[in-house]
């Protein structure tokens, strides 16, 4: 015969290899296809509920009231998530709902915490153009659709109040540290302004910002000193020509004769004029007065005192001549009624007695001019001391000051930064500055997120058959009869004389329907077992529906 050359098996062949690894496929496929729908059916479902938190900005514009609370919202939710996910309050939140009832007794506190981290999920949504983030939401899944809810806005609600005590207690905490910089910098420039206080009492009249009014008061001094030696000059001249009138006077004086009748005091035609020293007096002060204008303005000290003092000369002046015109008119009077009274003295030593009058009050002028030349000359030292010292107290001062301007203006900064805090402190607690606020609290989902028991159903039937398909390849592989004329044929070139088929008696037929059974009662008993084990391995088996589904649900 010739050999057939067979690109691939066909029908025939398949069906052969069917009716003799029938049961290899059955019950391969039966081990694994009921296992697998058995846990698809039983595994426990996995509710999901989700919260919006959206980020709403500071209600007070930011140019009025600056923020003290730095860095971004991720940075923020991070650092309250680490507050909220601590164990005493998840422990907590375990405790309020009755969370995880199957695992407790049987794992530690501290897997439950572990377990509830993992079943929460903070995610950043939107944004805006800058980038910032402006919303994020809170996930939370369990067994129980209402209790995940609610433990979603539990959660949600955390975040709020953490939030603002965040945000209140980072603005207290920046209010107060500037408060302590304060103060220590308060203590440190009250220091430096009593070492200022104390340089400028002990230099005082010597410092720098004294400079133009000493260099004023000296200039003014010199003035003074300067008429004062006028006045001087011009009082000496009046005493010495006063002296020599005096001289004169006693020379020609001649006793007068009184007569019955009133004496009259004539001047005789070589008695010189006594001129009145208060008069003259008046006219050298109106003379040192049109000096001091020359130079001076009208509100210059030195003309407003020299004016005082000519306006009480010429009062004085005007009050002694109502007295001399009342004491003449007396005089006249006394005359009439007494015609032969004593006689008078002559008018030659009422002057003289005037003249010498007149020479104590110059001497008395004198006297007081050199007193106060004395003093203008002490003046006049204690201020050019003060303009000389002033160039090194200038230096000293610019050394003292030195540290006191650089704490001053820090004092300034701090003042200001803490008013600024004070305003961020008091934004906070009123609630006015950025919050979290839920738009879209969490609710109680009627569909489990998973498992997905068409997909694990889909994937129980393709491993299962596809686990039949490949014992039965492996067993065929493995198999080393022939099963047709064809399969000897293709190895061997020797002619096949006949084909002896089966001789099946009867006891084949028991022993085959006994083994029929035994493998039947097998399959089922191994079929209830593996259902069995299925069952009690899924049921309620969260850890083997997070194998089996890896991706977060």
């Amino acid at each position: 015969m010739a050999d057939e050359t067979r690109t691939g098996p066909n029908l025939a062949t398949l069906l052969a290899v069917w009716r003799r690894r029938k049961w290899l496929a059955i019950l391969s496929f039966a081990a694994i296809f009921p296992a697998g729908a058995t846990i698809t059916m039983v595994l426990p479902q996995i509710y999901q509920s989700t919260a919006t938190v959206l980020v709403v900005g500071q209600q007070v514009p930011v140019d009025f009231v600056r923020p003290t609370i730095t860095g971004t919202l991720d940075s923020l939710l991070q650092t309250i998530s680490q507050e909220i996910l601590r164990r005493s309050r998840l422990e907590a939140l375990i405790d309020k709902f009755g969370l995880y009832p199957s695992l407790k007794g049987q794992t530690s506190p501290e897997a439950l915490v572990e377990r509830m981290r993992r079943d929460i999920e903070i995610k950043p949504t939107g944004v805006d153009r800058t980038g910032a983030t402006v919303s994020f939401v809170i996930r939370y899944q369990g067994s129980d659709a209402e209790t995940v809810a609610k433990v979603t806005n539990t959660l949600a609600s955390y975040y709020i109040e953490e939030n603002m005590k965040v945000r209140e207690r980072q603005a207290t905490g920046t209010a107060e540290f500037l408060r302590v910089q304060l103060t220590d910098v308060k203590s440190r420039l009250e220091v430096q302004e009593q070492r200022v206080s104390d340089f400028k009492r002990k230099h005082l009249g010597e410092l720098p910002s004294q400079l133009e009014a000493n260099l004023a008061t000296l200039e003014r001094l010199n003035t003074r000193f300067r008429l004062n030696g006028e006045k001087h000059i011009r009082v000496r001249e009046q005493r010495q020509e006063l002296a020599r009138l005096v001289e004169s006077m006693a020379a020609l004086s001649t006793p007068l004769a009184t007569a019955t009748r009133p004496a009259t005091v004539r001047r005789g035609p070589g008695t010189p004029a006594v001129p009145d020293p208060a008069t003259a007096r008046l006219a050298k002060m109106k003379q040192d007065l049109a000096d001091l204008r020359t130079r001076f303005s009208d509100r210059y000290p030195d003309v407003l005192q020299l004016q005082a003092e000519i306006a009480t000369l010429e009062r004085t002046i005007a009050e002694n001549k109502r007295a001399a015109a009342a004491a003449e008119a007396a005089a006249g009077t006394s005359t009439k009624e007494e015609p032969a009274a004593a006689p008078v003295s002559t008018g030659p030593d009422s002057q003289t007695v005037q003249m010498e009058q007149a020479l104590s009050q110059l001497a008395v002028e004198m006297k007081t001019l050199k007193e106060e030349e004395n003093e203008l000359r002490t003046a006049m030292a204690t201020y050019q001391t003060r303009v000389d010292n002033t160039p090194k107290r200038d230096l000293e001062f610019q050394e003292l000051s030195r540290d006191y301007g650089s704490t001053q203006e820090h004092y300034r900064t701090l003042l200001k930064r803490f008013e600024e805090a004070q305003l961020a402190e008091s934004l906070e607690q009123r609630q006015k500055g950025e919050q979290f606020r839920i738009v879209e609290p969490a609710v109680a989902s009627s569909l489990p997120v998973a498992p997905n028991r068409s997909r694990l159903f889909t994937m129980s039937l393709v491993l299962a058959l596809g686990l039949a398909a490949g014992l039965v390849i492996l067993a065929e592989q493995i198999d080393s009869s022939f099963h047709t004329l064809d399969d000897l044929r293709a190895v061997t070139s020797v002619p096949v004389l006949a084909s002896i088929p089966r001789i099946v008696t009867e006891a084949d037929i028991r022993r085959r329907r006994r083994r029929f059974q035994l493998s039947t009662v097998a399959a089922v008993c191994g079929l209830v077992l593996i259902v069995g084990a299925a069952y009690f391995v899924a049921m309620g088996n969260e850890q083997l529906l997070r194998v089996i589904s890896p991706a977060r649900f």
